[in-house]
């Protein structure tokens, strides 16, 4: 019987999702790790050994052996994921990376929007393109996967119309901001294929993106992102694939963080230590992690949310980052009977520990 597992941040993101998939592509080394919603902004860090990587256009089991599968729900940039390609392969990772024909892709024009609209800097950005992408995809300038392995002349028609969408008319900046991108296009050997190729494998890891807190339907309008961040995606592709055997996991750090703009319940600049790894350090577009003590009522909201999408299944509570601050986690706060409960106490080793 065909078994899914779908991993899940409990709150704004930076939860330890990266380090679960990880773990249960351990468990399960015939398995598929597939991402569902989010992109190349995805900062994923698992550490094997000596080996660290921070996936983000590649899902986290790449690092162990497993190959990536890129849903339709995902965004791509051609230079971000040739640039992890090329560094995966120095760490003897597995580059095998498919993608659904209908995944949207981030053009050079989308990261110049995302990095001077004064809307989005205020509303909150990673500054590589994600948010732009998702929003030209409304109008009728759109770009998919397939459309890289499109003749060349047609792709070039769709990229200009793009330029000009963003108001670019200058023929020789175009194409100065086109030559990276096609030069990357040109040097990937895309997989694209529909849900069909995920058939064969009897595994199949679901690692999600961000926060239940920033969904796009259920985070605190503006300072969200586009993309379903609960369960709702992975859910649809399992009745899609007749998985039934379907297995949550929810991830928390045993504190609060906020990576970005918007609101945030008990912030407060936390004592840490043992975190001398964190891949969430200041940049210009999201500035400083925020960080605060856990809401459990905000864990409880978003255990009740996701469970709208999700059927009874089997569920599982991580806690990540036990050990850097002394509070300890306390599950009988939560309102949910978890079937396991596992903590971290490194926030990128693979070694989870059954607490409960």
């Amino acid at each position: 019987m065909k078994k899914a597992q779908i991993v899940i941040g409990l709150g704004f993101g930076d939860e330890g999702k990266g380090i679960t998939a990880d773990f249960l592509a351990s468990q399960n080394p015939e398995a598929v790790v597939i991402r569902f919603s989010g992109g190349q902004q995805a900062a994923h860090t698992v550490m094997i050994d000596e080996r660290k990587h921070v996936h983000s256009s590649f899902a986290s089991g790449a690092l162990r052996g497993l190959p990536s599968y890129l849903t339709e729900h995902c965004t791509i940039h051609p230079v971000f994921l040739l640039n992890e390609r090329e560094d995966l392969k120095t760490k003897n990772g597995n580059i095998e990376l498919h993608i659904h024909p209908l995944a949207k892709v981030t053009t050079p024009f989308d990261v110049w929007q995302n990095r001077t609209n004064a809307r989005n800097l205020e509303h909150g950005t990673c500054g590589k393109g994600i948010g732009a992408t998702m929003k030209r995809h409304e109008s009728p300038y759109k770009l998919f996967a397939i459309d890289l392995i499109a003749p060349r002349e047609m792709l070039m028609e769709k990229l200009k119309g793009i330029a000009y969408y963003y108001g670019f008319a200058d023929e020789k900046e175009i194409d100065e901001l086109l030559r990276p991108f096609l030069e990357a296009v040109d040097s990937i050997d895309w997989k694209i294929n529909d849900y069909t190729w995920l058939a064969s494998f009897n595994h199949l890891i679901f690692e999600g993106s961000q926060g239940i807190l920033l969904d796009m339907d259920h985070g605190i309008f503006p300072n969200v992102t586009y993309a379903y961040t609960t369960s709702k995606n992975a859910c649809e592709i399992c009745k899609l694939l007749k998985i039934e055997d379907i297995e949550m996991y929810y991830v928390t750090r045993s504190y609060a963080t906020r990576h970005g703009n918007g609101w945030m319940s008990n912030e407060k600049e936390m004592d840490l230590r043992n975190n001398e790894e964190e891949t969430c350090t200041f940049n210009d577009y999201q500035k400083e992690l925020r960080t605060g003590e856990i809401d459990y009522n905000l864990l409880n909201y978003a255990l009740k949310l996701d469970a709208a999408y999700v059927l009874s299944v089997k569920k599982n509570l991580v806690v990540t980052c036990l050990d850097q601050i002394d509070e300890k986690f306390k599950v009988e706060n939560l309102d949910i009977d978890f079937d396991a409960v596992y903590g971290s106490y490194s926030p990128y080793s693979k070694d989870f520990k059954q607490i409960f």
